[in-house]
């Protein structure tokens, strides 16, 4: 492991520690996300700046609304990381009410689906990309027509952001859809392979990507590492963009693993096996990224595996509502 991916696996651990007593009625989770989403900018948490956009949140919406609901925390912690978190929120706002008015349904989903939106675009796209959004979404519903739902609604303002066309696009995540689903086990959930399709068409994937990230399976699955399950499985689309040598990597994800492992709030009752390799795989991922001197990437992919580092967040967000949405059903 490189001193890089060490200090990010620290500050991790450090970060989790700081939100922990924080939020209580919160989901610990969703706590956990803010403090990843803190470390892949390389900073420390700033509790009091999340409650201040927290506060603000709540000055700006009503008492049921949407953006009170589980993504809240997280809302605050990115807009927190704002220069300007007050227009960011205002701008997310807007975007939120343009894709309602487009005939997306109010949702956790649909808040972080406009954050992304407001805080990836200028304003005088907000319309444009709100339209593009839905009809992202129309075309992928009518290609895999029983596999698209409200967690659907992140990537397709996602892919509307791109220069994708959507046509084009729709039916290159047809064609990932049916080829990667003759790969996996019948017992994974459809809306992973959704979920990894959408992000390796986002990441402009090529047959090579595909074969990297089956590759990669086999190899970590010798190692009995696990990430073609329900909740890690989209992770291999960014990992299939890499080109370094997969041992190593697997040796990093299992040493990344066992290190989160044993820090305090990381214990097998608080956080899953598949929980922890997200944020293992994140880490990695970043921490390679992120080091220039490590030429671990071809140069022609780079911006995509930027793009599926916000991606990949992504598909923790949806696997994080899904489960507190089983776990509130089930009380």
């Amino acid at each position: 492991m490189n001193s890089h991916l060490q200090n990010k696996l620290e500050l991790f651990a450090e970060n989790n520690q700081s939100i922990r007593s924080d939020f209580i009625w919160h989901d610990a989770m969703a706590k956990r996300l803010v403090a990843l989403t803190y470390t892949l900018e390389g900073k420390k948490v700033d509790t009091e700046a999340i409650k201040d956009c927290h506060r603000m949140i709540k000055d700006e919406v009503g008492v049921f609304s949407t953006f009170r609901g589980n993504m809240a925390v997280y809302i605050a912690a990115s807009l927190s990381l704002s220069e300007k978190p007050q227009q960011l929120l205002a701008d997310t706002l807007e975007v939120y009410e343009l894709l309602k008015q487009e005939g997306f349904w109010a949702s956790d989903y649909l808040v972080v689906a406009a954050y992304e939106i407001a805080a990836n675009t200028e304003k005088h796209k907000f319309e444009r990309i709100a339209c593009r959004s839905m009809e992202f979404y129309k075309e992928m519903k009518a290609n895999i027509r029983f596999h698209i739902g409200q967690d659907d609604y992140i990537f397709a303002a996602m892919l509307a952001l791109s220069d994708i066309d959507v046509h084009e696009g729709a039916l290159k995540l047809r064609h990932l859809f049916t080829q990667l689903k003759s790969e996996f086990s019948a017992f994974i959930s459809r809306n992973s392979i959704v979920t990894l399709s959408q992000m390796l068409v986002l990441a402009g994937s090529t047959d090579e990507c595909v074969y990297n990230l089956l590759k990669l399976n086999r190899v970590l699955r010798k190692k009995k590492i696990r990430l073609d399950k329900t909740y890690t499985l989209p992770s291999l689309g960014v990992l299939g963009m890499f080109t370094v040598d997969k041992y190593a990597f697997a040796d990093d994800l299992i040493a990344s693993r066992d290190y989160l492992r044993s820090q305090k709030g990381f214990g097998a009752l608080s956080v899953s096996t598949q929980e922890l390799l997200l944020y293992a795989v994140s880490l990695i991922t970043n921490a390679y990224t992120g080091d220039t001197d490590n030429n671990v990437m071809k140069v022609s992919v780079a911006t995509s595996i930027t793009n599926l580092i916000i991606a990949q967040q992504v598909a923790m967000i949806v696997a994080i509502s899904v489960a507190t949405t089983a776990a509130a059903a089930s009380c």
